[in-house]
């Protein structure tokens, strides 16, 4: 099956990325918004729909990014534990589309996507996979403007 969704649990993969918004509070708005950005541009270099979730419980929504279909930004309801009962749902509600993959170091939650059908990867292999295809993406793309500013340079 194909991978259809990465669903994020946005507060782990915050605290286990300290290169993201150095000296940022992990809960703050800065950080969460350059893990948004982050995975945005990931999003656009592999086109698949990614879902963040974070633990809303006394927070501030506030994010200079929207939410939209292929990039979604939700936000568990208090009382629920850190994302994990919404990426869990999620997961089960998803498995009849294709595999998810769900990003957290929680091991019950892995272990749960994991049952329910999904894949499951630790914050540090996910890290690991983002900042490669990122480095390809950007390799690719100097490569793609050398070649447009050789075709145009004007004959010696």
């Amino acid at each position: 099956m194909a991978l259809v969704r990465i669903l994020v649990d946005g507060y782990s993969l915050l605290h286990h990325w300290p290169e993201l918004a150095p000296g940022k509070p992990r809960y703050s708005m800065e950080a969460r918004d350059e893990l948004i950005r982050i995975l945005t541009l990931y999003r656009d270099a592999t086109n698949t729909p990614i879902t963040i979730v974070f633990d809303g419980a006394g927070k501030t929504h506030d994010t200079a990014f929207p939410s939209t279909p292929d990039l979604e930004i939700l936000y568990s309801r208090g009382g629920q534990r850190p994302a994990d009962q919404v990426i869990e749902r999620v997961a089960v509600r998803m498995r009849e589309f294709g595999e998810v993959l769900a990003v957290t170091d929680d091991y019950a939650e892995r272990d749960t996507v994991f049952f329910n059908g999904g894949l499951a990867s630790s914050c540090s292999n996910f890290i690991a996979a983002v900042e490669q295809a990122l480095g390809e993406q950007e390799r690719d793309i100097a490569k793609h403007n050398r070649r447009q500013k050789a075709a145009f340079k004007a004959p010696s």
